[in-house]
């Protein structure tokens, strides 16, 4: 898809000016805070940009020319143009602050496959033989960068805005408020529900890991991003419903993916080691799934293992194979092809332009069968 290709380049190219913008600004303060950068732009370097993706397909879908040559041959000339791909890159900023202050609360040692920012910045407390404790300060200085892609992303989004029309900039930004209210939203139920998820009945479990999963990942991972996009082409109320029922099942399923992959992956695909989520003691919805199938005694052998932090290589594959004989999984995988297909229906007469639906439905393939 080369199209794509060369979105993910511009966003990229978004980024990294507007980094070496704050790099520099950073360095006038103090030398020390070459760090920031450093670490910042290492976490934003790469990656598969589904969110800026799907903001400017949400942006076409509505706006888009009636052109099937190739987006950016036909629409670069576009005067919006710039001003949508400033906002699309603020949605990966927007993301980079979420994994930051994500990996300090899972206490995640890896992201893509190098140390997550708390670890770096500890790293560097112990090379350079820095007084008091190299973990506390790894994160505290993740917290502090995790805050600070969080305002950039504001101001980059500010910057895209300013470029557009003033109605469609407005309710762009509502729509990105919205979705940041509910991350936080999404990632204290995670928190909470890690700790006190015994004192819940047991048939509220599964309700639970998947209302985490919808406020925490699948709404801002795909559903958010296209109304953000849609809104910046002044998209009609049915043109954004449109997009919505397809990006809220679509997001559901990435999860859900995501999930999968959490405890199954291949390290060397995820840049995580394996079985990750397991030792994070991550309640998602195979976990709810499986407790309802299994004995009392094997939920009991489960409870005991999750989110041991030092769990065996023998533990976790004990307990992979404990979800596999379940059924749990086999279950999530119908789960996953349900959604897309409620997904890819949702658009398929929705009054959207023919070559941002394609593209939206070649996302969404793309999004549910990663391997990373």
């Amino acid at each position: 898809m080369p199209e794509s290709n060369q979105l993910v380049d511009l966003v990229q190219l978004k980024i990294d000016e507007f980094l070496a913008e704050k790099q520099s600004e950073l360095n006038s303060i103090a030398p020390e805070l070459t760090a920031m950068t450093d670490v910042g732009g290492s976490l934003l370097s790469g990656g598969k940009r589904f969110r800026a993706l799907f903001c400017y397909w949400g942006w076409q879908a509505v706006a888009g020319l009636p052109s099937s040559t190739g987006p950016l041959d036909s629409e670069v000339k576009s005067e919006e143009l710039p001003g949508v791909l400033l906002s699309a890159s603020a949605l990966e900023l927007f993301h980079a602050a979420a994994l930051v202050h994500d990996d300090i609360m899972d206490r995640s040692d890896t992201r893509r496959g190098s140390p997550s920012a708390h670890r770096r910045f500890e790293q560097m407390h112990r090379d350079g033989a820095w007084t008091g404790n190299a973990e506390t300060y790894g994160q505290s200085a993740a917290l502090l960068l995790g805050d600070l892609l969080l305002g950039w992303s504001d101001e980059l989004l500010g910057r895209g805005l300013a470029m557009l029309p003033r109605p469609a900039a407005l309710a762009a930004r509502r729509e990105f408020m919205t979705m940041r209210t509910e991350v936080m939203a999404g990632q204290y139920l995670d928190i909470h529900d890690e700790s006190a998820w015994a004192s819940y009945p047991e048939s509220e479990a599964l309700d639970r890991a998947q209302r985490v999963l919808i406020y925490k990942s699948a709404k801002y991972s795909v559903e958010a991003p296209l109304a953000v996009g849609a809104s910046l082409g002044a998209g009609t109320e049915e043109q954004i419903a449109a997009l919505r029922a397809f990006g809220l099942p679509l997001g559901v399923a990435f999860q859900l993916r995501d999930d999968v992959l959490g405890i199954f992956g291949d390290p060397e695909r995820t840049g995580k080691p394996a079985g990750d989520d397991l030792r994070e003691g991550k309640r998602t919805a195979i976990i709810a799934i499986a407790r309802q199938k299994l004995s009392t005694s094997a939920n009991a052998i489960l409870d005991e293992l999750l989110g041991d932090p030092d769990l065996s290589t023998e533990q976790v594959n004990m307990i992979r194979s404990t979800l596999k004989d379940s059924g749990a999984v086999e279950q999530i995988e119908r789960v996953i092809s349900r959604n897309l297909e409620r997904a890819c229906e949702a658009i398929e007469n929705a009054p959207l332009a023919p070559t941002a639906k394609a593209r939206l439905l070649e996302l969404a393939q793309a999004a549910t069968t990663r391997t990373a």
